[in-house]
């Protein structure tokens, strides 16, 4: 527990600096100090953390009571460890620390003020990741989901005066509170069904059966509705690519290990509720394989380099969740700790080209080899390892997850991960040989990335091939068998055709093969090719008018709604009230004259009172 409070108060304590001392918030390099020394005591609390678990596997818990409650499941606050933990939170801290390094370098030109303020906005989004992943609890685990969510709008909207910025945040921002919704009634529901916030209580529950039935279902597929927006499932995506609007680091932070992480994280942390309820992991799994290939597809024709690997994050999220809806949610985990690794490398590259070309679009890039070999390494690298390549974490991790959804009988969705893989590895190798071995020469005077760029990225780019042939698979399953259950984490890797690693890395070899034959050896047009699939080109450019959907229904469904509500605020109701006091002012006005101030015309109004009365009373 010690290294808990040392996890989560390394970024806590730098946040409360540096709200408290603007002075230091606004001098620039100062606060990046705070903020690293920060991130990086919790990077080491995590590691030691770690070593202590794999020693003693033993999950841990400790809360306090926050809200004591008679009648009702007290609220406590508390922490949880366990090997699922425990991994996540030395993947979220390290690279949150290599980011903020690398951003002393992106980051150079703002100015002190603006740059405390980044570094600001980057503790506190670690601060609530890292919470996020510790917490023992749905409630609090809903608290720190949103403040997760407060800081991916920050940072994407860090640069505020631009209006694509501002947008891209808003969006994002709307998008996942959609999903938001959903986490927080089946919140409620796991509650009222299982009197308990508890991880532990409910699985238990569900183990034993006292937790059952619909009220299981809703508030598992709530869970999954709010995983949905964080980790940009169909159609809840649409927030991802526009969110490249952002600095460069903060794509790579919330793209690789953090925000989009949080949603597959939470449906392996509830894996024990999902192997009981069949129908919702059918729509994780359905859902997920949908949105990994729709992604892909999207990507084939992308031209700027940010959102070519925004639409590849997407994409294996997509994977991911594809493998915790089939059972194997320790195969989905695992792809999810090398995809930290692989994807922060490609964007701190991708950022490392923008830095010195001014521009993200790849066919104003060109040439780039030559003169920024060290980031073209690591591109390649990063890229070999997205696509799949052995023997690069990457190829572990898939074929984890291609075997688990084969082995728990679904078919369909294999091949469907099949074919993007092959995407991938198509998309990847179109952008690496257009940007950096192109034929037209980059704009300005490309030039390699200082020192405090190019470290970091050398680091994620050890652990993108390590982590693969470093058995950090083999850790993984160790690690979380006492985290999943046995329902829903093994599928019998053992017992796997040989096929597939083999179709695997055919269907990878044959993406790359395809994008070197067209971009590179010019063996066939790939604008030819665009130009005779005119109207699919169009609908992938046009992400096949998902967002142009979303626009019209806010549009016409949502605010049109707002107006006739207004409408009939404005006349109808108001006019109701209005009327009400327009009537009583004439009646008065009419009334006042009979108000002669005489007693005998009082007198006659008492007698023709008294008469109606004893009328009334008669009648009755």
């Amino acid at each position: 527990m010690t290294a808990v409070a040392f996890i989560l108060g390394g970024p806590f304590l730098a946040l409360v600096v540096l709200g408290l001392v603007p002075a230091l918030r606004r001098s620039g390099r100062p606060a990046a100090l705070v903020s690293i020394l920060g991130i990086g005591a919790s990077l080491a609390a995590a590691l030691k953390l770690l070593l202590d678990y794999r020693a003693a596997p033993e999950p841990a818990a400790w809360s306090f009571v926050w809200a004591p409650f008679t009648h009702y499941a007290s609220i406590e606050f508390g922490v949880l460890v366990d090997g699922l933990s425990a991994l996540m939170l030395a993947v979220v801290a390290l690279v949150a620390l290599i980011v903020q390094v690398y951003s002393l370098g992106y980051m150079s030109d703002e100015s002190p003020g603006s740059l405390g303020r980044y570094y600001a906005y980057q503790s506190l989004f670690a601060c609530a990741m890292l919470g996020l992943v510790a917490s023992h609890n749905t409630l609090q685990t809903y608290a720190f989901w949103e403040l997760v969510g407060l800081g991916s709008y920050l940072l994407i909207g860090f640069w505020y005066k631009k209006p694509e910025a501002s947008r891209a945040a808003v969006k994002a921002f709307w998008t996942t509170r959609a999903g938001d919704v959903g986490f927080a009634i089946g919140v409620v529901l796991l509650w009222a069904a299982g009197g308990s916030f508890l991880f532990t209580d409910l699985f238990h529950q569900a183990e034993t059966g006292a937790l059952a039935g619909t009220m299981l279902s809703l508030g598992v597929a709530g869970l999954f509705l709010g995983a949905m927006g964080k980790s940009a499932q169909f159609p809840f995506h649409i927030w991802l690519p526009d969110a490249m609007e952002g600095p460069t680091p903060v794509s790579a932070l919330i793209h690789a290990a953090t925000m989009v992480a949080a949603g597959v994280y939470l449906m392996v942390r509830i894996s024990p509720l999902l192997s009981h309820t069949p129908e919702v992991a059918f729509w994780v799994l359905t859902l997920g394989a949908l949105t990994a290939a729709i992604a892909a597809s999207m990507a084939l024709v992308a031209r700027d380099i940010k959102r070519i690997l925004a639409f590849s994050t997407v994409s294996q999220l997509g994977y991911m969740m594809t493998a915790v809806g089939a059972g194997a949610g320790i195969a989905g985990f695992y792809h999810l700790t090398t995809h930290a690794f692989f994807k922060a490398l490609l964007f701190l590259a991708a950022g490392s080209v923008i830095h010195t070309v001014h521009s993200n679009d790849i066919f104003d890039m060109g040439r780039l080899w030559k003169k920024m070999p060290i980031t073209g390494l690591y591109f390649v690298i990063g890229g070999l390892a997205l696509a799949g390549v052995w023997p690069f974490a990457g190829f572990y991790s898939k074929d984890e997850i291609l075997i688990g959804v084969w082995v728990n009988g679904h078919p369909v969705a294999f091949w469907v991960l099949l074919v993007t893989a092959g995407l991938t590895a198509f998309y990847m190798g179109r952008a690496f040989f257009v940007a950096f071995l192109g034929p037209k020469e980059s704009d300005g005077h490309p030039h390699e990335s200082p020192t405090v760029m190019t470290v970091p990225m050398g680091v994620l780019a050890l652990l993108a091939v390590g982590a693969g042939i470093g058995g950090l698979g083999g850790l993984t399953h160790s690690l979380m068998q006492a985290s999943i259950s046995a329902g829903h984490g093994a599928h019998g890797a053992a017992a796997h055709p040989g096929w597939i690693p083999m179709a695997g890395l055919s269907a990878t070899v044959l993406g790359i093969a395809i994008a070197l034959l067209g971009y590179q050896m010019r063996v066939f047009s790939p604008a030819a090719i665009h130009r005779a699939f005119g109207p699919l080109s169009t609908l992938l450019e046009r992400r096949y008018f998902i967002d142009d959907f979303f626009e019209w229904l806010y549009r016409w469904a949502y605010l049109g709604l707002g107006t006739l509500i207004g409408w009939i605020d404005r006349y109808l109701i108001d006019g109701l009230v209005n009327f009400a006091t327009w009537l009583t002012w004439v009646v008065a006005r009419e009334a006042r004259g009979s108000q002669t101030g005489k007693a005998q015309d009082a007198l006659y109004a008492v007698a023709l009172g008294l008469i109606l009365l004893a009328f009334l009373a008669f009648r009755l």
